[in-house]
């Protein structure tokens, strides 16, 4: 019988534990950058739109495509990423992915035309593929001690909460104080150092022999995930009626059961449904949506608010999104190290989405006169403890009990989730929104007031529908993650009810 090398370690003592915790510390960070590239590239980009806009010359119309190239590659292709990593080993896989993901950053980065930097974005999510699902995939496979896992997925948890808000900080930073061809040089920077200590730390992953790449499966769900993608990106720009809207979901959803079925028939299917049929992972799969849907509520549209109603530079607004961002990396650190491992998800992840749901719904009351310190900060801090208590213990339950051999691809599905969770949320909320601010004006003169309570009210309306999602989110993980701590086997890589 053929085996698997994974990252695990043979239990030790004295100075050679000591040595071995040290250096899955350092993994940890490697691991940690390598997802934070992933993560802020999503917002990042947002912020330098306008000066990129301006530099290279393309209309209002081209713009969404610098992000839409990004999110098409990388949603589409998560699932072959994560298999590739499972297959030809996780070491050569994120040493892969972060050069690669270095090279399309300079490659966007220097872009003298739009068509160069869509290209290079586009590079970014394939690249990006590979790094993210690897990630979860090493951290699943290098802590396998019950203690050392929580606080590592509450390190990764905060990492993936918090992402996209210092992302936006980076951005401003970097757009006002440099240029925001920095917003896609600064990868270079992470990367390297990301580089150095993967080939440093990391031992060897050695693929399973006999293994081979689920050819259709590949083709259906890359496609089906591309449809999807694209057709909720198309409906921020033109209306759910549109026949490419409407008709790349149609589409989409039918490659999607295609490979569902196909899994079913294949020797070695790319996605075993065993992973996604466990009670606690389908739960947390689910948590991970939702967060990333209505996540989008607060990282777009509160910047919208900032910088247009309340008028702030990107530097500021940027800075305004620290407090949840220490808020999410506090809850994220204190759930997996002591609330989940004593009473497990199960009360954990319904409670951080009915806080989200309140920090949201909070929001919903500003206005053109609202101060940071007494109407929007509280709000932000509710929000971010919420997301802090959902996300790390549910992608610790999300890859908690799958085969080392499947730790890539099982990684990959949760990435899936949440990656697909946010186009849907973009496109959802966008559609809204405009909704919202075209029905105030119906019959309105369009003065400047007019316009200022139109995008207040698009705004609202954003809030309600996004805590709406996170009160969905409550019900739904309430009823399907069991009750009771989950015990991790290092040995066995199984989740045991306690």
């Amino acid at each position: 019988m053929n085996t698997v090398t994974t990252e695990e370690s043979p239990p030790q003592t004295g100075q050679a534990a000591d040595r071995q915790r040290s250096r899955r510390r350092l993994i940890l960070a490697v691991i940690a950058i390598a997802q934070l590239m992933v993560v802020l590239d999503a917002t990042i980009v947002n912020i330098a739109m306008p000066s990129a806009q301006q530099d290279l010359g393309f209309s209002n119309d081209h713009r969404q495509w610098v992000v839409t190239a990004y999110s098409l590659a990388f949603g589409s292709l998560l699932l072959i990423g994560g298999r590739i990593a499972d297959l030809i080993g996780r070491k050569v896989t994120l040493v892969t992915g972060l050069a690669g993901f270095a090279g399309a950053s300079a490659l966007a980065g220097a872009a003298s035309n739009f068509e160069v930097l869509v290209a290079g974005r586009a590079l970014q999510g394939v690249f990006g593929a590979l790094l993210a699902p690897t990630a979860l995939a090493l951290l699943t496979t290098t802590f396998t001690d019950a203690k050392e896992r929580a606080a590592a997925f509450g390190v990764f948890g905060a990492v993936a909460g918090a992402g996209g808000g210092v992302g936006l900080l980076l951005g401003g930073v970097l757009t006002e104080h440099l240029d925001w061809r920095w917003c896609l040089y600064v990868n270079l920077i992470f990367a390297v150092v990301a580089l150095v200590g993967a080939l440093a730390l990391l031992p060897r992953h050695h693929r399973e022999k006999g293994v081979r790449i689920d050819v259709p499966g590949t083709v259906t769900v890359t496609a089906g995930l591309f449809a999807l993608v694209y057709g909720f990106a198309n409906a921020e720009t033109n209306s759910w009626s549109s026949a490419a809207t409407w008709g790349f979901l149609a589409v989409g959803a039918g490659l999607i059961a295609v490979f569902t079925w196909l899994q079913t028939r294949v020797a070695h299917p790319l996605l075993p449904l065993r992973i996604l049929l466990d009670r606690d992972r389908g739960a947390a799969s689910v948590a991970v949506f939702i967060s990333a849907a209505g996540l989008f509520g607060v990282n777009l549209f509160l910047t919208y608010y900032l910088q247009q109603t309340l008028h702030y530079s990107p530097l500021k607004t940027g800075l305004a999104f620290l407090p949840m961002v220490a808020a999410t990396m506090a809850t994220s650190t204190v759930s997996t190290s002591v609330l989940t491992p004593r009473w497990g998800p199960k009360p954990i992840v319904p409670v951080g989405m009915a806080l989200s749901a309140a920090g949201l719904v909070w929001l919903t009351t500003l206005d053109t006169q609202s101060t940071y310190a007494t109407h929007i900060l509280p709000p932000l801090l509710a929000f971010g403890l919420g997301l802090g208590l959902i996300l790390a213990p549910a992608m610790s339950s999300a890859t908690s009990g799958i085969e080392p051999a499947d730790a890539g691809v099982g990684s990959a599905s949760v990435n899936t989730m949440q990656q697909v969770g946010g186009s849907i949320g973009t496109a959802l909320l966008s559609s809204l929104a405009a909704s919202a601010a075209t029905g105030y004006l119906a019959g309105e003169q369009p003065t400047p007031d007019a316009i200022a309570q139109s995008a207040l009210a698009s705004y609202s309306t954003a809030y309600w529908w996004s805590a709406a999602f996170f009160a969905a989110g409550m019900i739904v993980c309430g009823l399907l993650f069991r009750r009771g701590a989950l015990a991790h086997d290092p040995d066995t890589a199984r989740t045991v009810h306690m």
